[in-house]
């Protein structure tokens, strides 16, 4: 990999909507209203994201990438026009990666997980409401993401666990290994993760995750108003676009 961020477009089919997806990266892709919109925005979560990088232990590499290249544009899915959302995989997404291609990126979903748990640990219960007066609570987002995962994400790669199993710590850790397994055994089997692929997988994932993230530390009552006004502009591009409808972004 050289120093570049590679970066694949998805663009809105009817909607003017574009999401920026820093693929290599999991998880960190942003939308706006056009290519350049959601390149700005990318932009400005590069702080964030390191901190990721950081806990995956690859915080060097992280620092040593330049200005986004962009190599692919796809047309998005209606989920693309309606919520912002990548729902297809870049071109490079769709080959088998190397063994030590795929530790990789389970280092960066790991980190997204500690990332978000320690996110949920630290913001306060109630939220900053959203853009459009509304959004969930903390417990209710832990609730939402760890269900999704559960119930849509891990089956793709046939992990199979409990819904009950995000209330136990000791379960939550199994359940999460299981997934990493999974992942390590669909890549070198070169299998589809039925209408995904692999990487797709842990990519959308990753997102699903610090999306989540981000919302709470933006909207923690705990902090300031204005503590993170210079990050937040991706909440305004999403009040732009029609309400989300409960499970859509996951």
């Amino acid at each position: 990999m050289d120093d570049s961020l590679r970066v694949m477009i998805e663009l809105g089919r009817k909607k003017p909507v574009a999401v920026a997806v820093a693929f290599d990266w999991p998880g960190w892709e942003r939308s706006g209203r056009s290519e350049e919109d959601a390149l700005r925005v990318l932009d400005t979560y590069r702080g964030r994201y390191a901190k990721v990088a950081e806990l995956a232990g690859i915080a060097d590499e992280f620092g040593g990438i330049g200005d986004p290249v962009v190599g692919e544009r796809v047309e998005g899915i209606g989920m693309t026009d309606f919520y912002g959302l990548s729902m297809r995989a870049a071109g490079p997404e769709e080959e088998q990666m190397s063994e030590a291609a795929c530790e990789r990126k389970i280092a960066l979903l790991r980190a997204c997980w500690t990332y978000f748990d320690d996110v949920a640990s630290g913001v306060s219960a109630e939220l900053r409401k959203g853009p459009r007066g509304g959004g969930r609570d903390r417990d209710r987002i832990v609730e939402h993401v760890n269900n999704v995962e559960i119930s849509d994400f891990a089956k793709k790669v046939g992990v199979t666990t409990p819904i009950e199993a995000q209330q136990d710590p000791d379960a939550l850790r199994a359940y999460r290994e299981e997934f990493c397994a999974a992942i390590r055994k669909y890549n070198a089997r070169g299998a589809a993760a039925r209408n995904w692929t692999v990487q797709f997988v842990i990519r959308h994932t990753a997102y699903h995750l610090l999306d989540h993230a981000w919302e709470m530390e933006d909207r923690d009552l705990s902090v300031g108003p204005d503590a993170g006004a210079a990050e937040t502009e991706q909440a305004g591009i999403a009040s732009q676009l029609p309400a989300q409808a409960p499970g859509a972004d996951g």
